[in-house]
């Protein structure tokens, strides 16, 4: 979303998106000690490797995404070098059974190896929320540490909001527009 800023007569970003960033701490055993307790979902999650990432890899690869409330879902060693998994340019799906979430909007990955990995983008896909598009733009991930984007709170929030608001007002316009003309 852009605005014409009355300050420079320029165009730029109300909000910038957050980048990819490291995350400080991840508890793996309560994720697993939450799906003893609560309903599990299915949920697919496609991988887009980078054209710039080195073909073949080895790397070992796990994920973490979840909500704004807490729900986390956990997908270890996703990895499998023998079936070609992660090669480059090419696109992997996986099904993840984890926790029922809310809308997605959180993604982190955890790569370990030396071949230095790289994705594009990963989508997750679930029941009743929308498709989550995460874009890492050829970002090279860090090894041993979890690195991703984090959309639940500040700026990329308050953008989503606001995209919503405007559909959401736009769909009232369109809606009166119909049903005043029958």
């Amino acid at each position: 979303m852009t605005l014409l800023s009355q300050a420079t007569g320029r165009l730029g970003p109300i909000v910038s998106l957050p980048k990819p960033a490291a995350l400080s701490s991840f508890n793996i055993n309560s994720t697993i000690q939450t799906l003893k307790s609560v309903e599990t979902c299915d949920f697919s999650v496609t991988i887009v490797t980078s054209c710039s990432s080195p073909s073949p890899t080895r790397d070992q690869v796990s994920l973490t995404f979840g909500d704004a409330y807490g729900n986390q879902v956990y997908a270890p060693r996703l990895h499998d070098p023998y079936t070609r998994t992660f090669e480059r340019c090419s696109s992997d799906t996986y099904q993840v059974y984890g926790p029922c979430t809310q809308q997605i909007c959180y993604l982190y990955i955890y790569r370990s190896g030396y071949d230095g990995w790289v994705p594009h983008d990963i989508t997750v896909y679930g029941y009743n929320i929308m498709p989550a598009a995460f874009r890492y733009k050829d970002s090279p991930i860090p090894a041993d540490m979890w690195y991703g984007l984090d959309y639940c709170s500040g700026g990329a929030k308050a953008e989503f909001l606001w995209g919503w608001v405007l559909l959401s007002s736009l769909v009232t316009v369109l809606y009166t527009l119909v049903g005043g003309s029958s």
